[in-house]
């Protein structure tokens, strides 16, 4: 009885002396672990006598749960005062600037996508969209490329492998697939309701891809063409649509000139240029006396109106194809093509757009 004291006293105090929770787990082992004393007792229970052991063991019990209270005791007050240590030394100054979130932003060519689209639906163009994979008919047939005609060689192809038939598939090299899509859609739509051709105004912004890859061309690029279907269209409504066009894109008048050029699908053909001057490494849109090629464009091919079912002596329409890369490029400073693929945070960072206030059909530019 008079051990039980002494160990009871002896532990308690090293359990009161401990000054952090390492020296407590020790006291804690010392006395209550495998081979600390109070277990040591408790295993001689099992040599003594039933009366002997009937006396002693409650109160090897009670010394046991006292001491396991004053340890968990004990490290509570320790951690609430290491919790108060903390505090008082990690403090955190809430008046200090929060750590700035990088915030998202518009690509380039998701911003001059969302421009053209909201120029041309100021003009009545409607978007149209068709698969990035074509068949050799609506990437080139249809468009007046014949078999093995040298024109094709303008184009360097992605070609797929060959199918059980011997044809192959390709990676369009334009949208003008849309186009022919677009055309036997609605001469199917007009031979269905038993109507006139209804008109057609369309532009179709997509990928095309090509061979083709140095400081302005990538194997992957963005093209937007426009379609015009009607019984009246000329070319001098296209020059117009077209000035109209660069002129609300750069935001200011622009002097252009169209001169003769030859696309298989387009006759008579034109390539537009625009004014330009060079100060320095930067390129001045809309002023000086130099000119430079921006897009391709013409009267369609009656040969194209012929393929998709539409009388060319009826109808008539132009159409034009422009890099929307290229104008990215022109209009923000864009030294180099490449760059826009290169996944660059930085760079998109300093060449990317707000969310807010995008151009949208509605709201046009501004």
């Amino acid at each position: 009885m008079q051990d039980l004291q002494n160990i009871q006293a002896k532990v308690q105090a090293a359990i009161d002396g401990a000054i952090d929770l390492e020296a407590l787990d020790i006291v804690r082992v010392a006395a209550l672990g495998k081979k600390g004393e109070v277990s040591l007792l408790m295993r001689q229970l099992g040599s003594m006598a039933p009366e002997q052991r009937k006396e002693f063991g409650p109160k090897l019990n009670a010394l046991k749960n006292e001491l396991n209270q004053a340890v968990l005791t004990k490290r509570t007050a320790l951690e609430a005062e290491l919790l108060e240590q903390k505090l008082a030394s990690e403090t955190i100054d809430v008046s200090l600037p929060a750590t700035p979130i990088p915030k998202g932003s518009i690509h380039p060519v998701s911003q001059v996508f969302a421009e053209t689209a909201a120029i041309f639906a100021d003009m009545g163009f409607e978007i149209a969209t068709g698969p990035d994979i074509e068949t050799d008919f609506y990437n080139f047939t249809a468009l007046n490329f014949p078999p093995k005609h040298p024109a094709r060689d303008m184009h360097d192809t992605f070609f797929f492998n060959a199918d059980e038939d011997g044809t192959r598939k390709l990676l369009r090299t334009h949208t003008s697939p849309v186009q022919i899509r677009t055309l036997q859609a609605a001469v199917q739509m007009a031979k269905d309701s038993g109507k006139e051709l209804a008109d057609t105004r369309i532009i179709a912004p997509g990928r095309t891809y090509r061979c083709d890859s140095d400081q302005t061309h990538t194997p992957m690029f963005h093209q937007v063409e426009g379609l015009v279907i009607d019984k009246t269209t000329h070319m001098g409504h296209l020059k117009g649509c077209l000035q109209d066009f660069v002129s609300a894109f750069f935001e200011r008048e622009i002097e252009v000139r169209f001169r003769p050029h030859h696309f298989p699908f387009t006759e008579p053909s034109a390539e537009m240029d625009i004014g330009y001057e060079r100060v320095g490494n930067e390129i001045r849109i809309g002023q000086g006396d130099k000119w430079m090629e921006i897009l391709g464009c013409g009267m369609v091919h009656p040969n194209v109106l012929t393929a998709v079912g539409i009388d060319p002596d009826i109808y008539q329409g132009f159409a034009f194809g422009v890099g929307i890369d290229r104008l990215a490029m022109l209009k923000y400073g864009i030294p180099d093509l490449r760059d826009f693929f290169a996944c660059d945070q930085n760079w998109l960072q300093h060449y990317g757009f707000s969310p807010i206030n995008q151009p949208n059909l509605a709201t046009g530019l501004s």
